[in-house]
């Protein structure tokens, strides 16, 4: 049996993919560096065999799986190439195994992983569902009828993919050090739809989606009455958010998601269009309601009795207002302070005043030195350039992380795509 080796097995994506292949029944190992990363524990449990980086590791009954992140120089990767190996890189190998099933892709800038991971819990809850879900985790089911995965659209790698269905959730600038600008993003979403075989799912209330042609039914959810799927009677509940689902301005039903937030009801509508659109009942798309989240969005800990700490992925302007929304709607007797840690330097320099303007949404600001990409040579940016820009923010490390003790009743959100998690640890330790 040949064996299926992960070259950076612990990327969220590869990680998902492999643990999906072991269920599936494949001999699979991997190699990555040696520092903790959260994605490992669900290989640890599924012992998968996770080595060192070497040139050693790569033998000739091997089918070879790369992360995007190394370069054909990375020593794996040329001896691989060198024995002429099957080799396939991450979004490559991906497209080809979700042919073997009736496959759902969700994609957007923002809200893939929280969308994805309830559309794998709900159609999980009836039917054998494979997915691989944006956080790092993977499931497979020799039975699946559906496989449901996150489609990101960096560099365009999504293109791999030709999905029966798609889900997109919206269309925004991000990722600077590849698009030019929103057209550009634009252009690769548009491509994207070209590559649907049965249908898409996509969100009305944006302007961009809106413009999307495809050679397949376009189905339209969102807020606004013109939406095929509309939600009305928004409500925050003790259980979650509670909404009315009117199809093509007919009732339908009514709703709950654990979930608190705008984007929390239009993920959640997304998936509903979609489940409607493959015929399942309305009880059986309930089964959102017991949806436990997604590692990384909106994780909560109850700490020292009247603080919440959150950790959130939220590393774009857009994402960090939504983060402040859920925040306000579900714990409204409290202050909200958000901790941030901004993620790369093209990133920050690119959205510099809208950073500043979605974190004054927060009743108090703490700054985290930013987390720069190992694909950036431009490091000039201070993280006192987006200080000065925030009224009464403070500029906060490890060393001084006590300072968050000041705000005794509040939710303190620890948001970043690097690694703003240490800060939060650090923390814990202290009180």
């Amino acid at each position: 049996m040949s064996v299926y080796h992960f070259i950076g097995i612990k990327g969220t994506g590869m990680s998902a993919l492999a643990q999906i292949l072991h269920d599936s029944g494949k001999q699979v190992q991997g190699s990555d560096i040696d520092q903790e990363i959260f994605t490992q524990k669900a290989l640890e449990k599924r012992d998968i065999t996770i080595l060192p980086f070497s040139e050693d590791n790569i033998e000739k009954n091997q089918i070879i799986i790369a992360g995007n992140a190394f370069g054909d120089d990375h020593e794996e990767i040329a001896k691989a190439k060198e024995l002429k190996l099957p080799f396939y890189r991450y979004h490559d190998f991906l497209g080809e195994w979700l042919t073997n099933y009736t496959s759902i892709g969700v994609t957007g800038v923002h809200g893939k992983t929280s969308t994805t991971g309830l559309l794998a819990h709900t159609l999980g809850k009836n039917i054998p569902t494979s997915y691989l879900i944006g956080d790092g985790t993977g499931y497979g089911d020799e039975d699946s009828q559906y496989f449901v995965f996150e489609a990101c659209e960096y560099r365009r790698h999504f293109l791999a993919y030709e999905p029966d269905y798609l889900i997109m959730t919206n269309i925004d600038f991000d990722h600077p050090d590849y698009f030019k600008d929103i057209e550009d993003v634009f252009d690769a979403f548009q491509s994207m739809a070209l590559n649907v075989k049965q249908g898409i799912i996509a969100c009305g209330d944006d302007d961009y989606l809106k413009q999307i042609y495809a050679n397949v039914p376009v189905v339209y959810y969102g807020l606004s009455e013109e939406n095929d799927f509309q939600a009305k009677n928004v409500q925050e509940t003790d259980e979650g958010t509670s909404f009315e689902v009117y199809v093509r301005n007919t009732y339908y039903e009514t709703f709950i998601v654990p979930q608190y937030g705008t984007h929390a009801v239009l993920n959640a509508l997304s998936v509903i269009a979609l489940c409607h659109y493959e015929n399942f009942n309305a009880e059986e798309i309930k089964s959102m309601k017991e949806f436990g989240g997604v590692k990384r969005r909106f994780t909560e800990t109850q700490w020292n009795f009247n603080q919440i700490l959150i950790d959130d992925y939220a590393h774009h302007p857009t994402e960090i207002k939504a983060t402040i929304d859920s925040a306000r709607k579900k714990y409204r007797d409290k202050e909200v302070v958000a901790v941030f840690q901004p993620h790369t330097f093209t990133r920050t320099k690119q959205f510099l005043e809208e950073f500043a303007e979605s974190l004054s949404l927060a009743d108090h600001v703490y700054l985290c030195d930013i987390f720069g990409s190992a694909r950036e040579s431009d490091g000039a940016l201070r993280i006192e350039d987006l200080q000065e820009r925030i009224e009464n923010s403070t500029i906060v490390s490890e060393e001084d992380i006590e300072k968050l003790k000041q705000h005794p009743n509040s939710v303190l959100l620890f948001m970043g795509a690097g690694d703003i998690q240490k800060y939060e640890e650090k923390y814990k330790k202290l009180t």
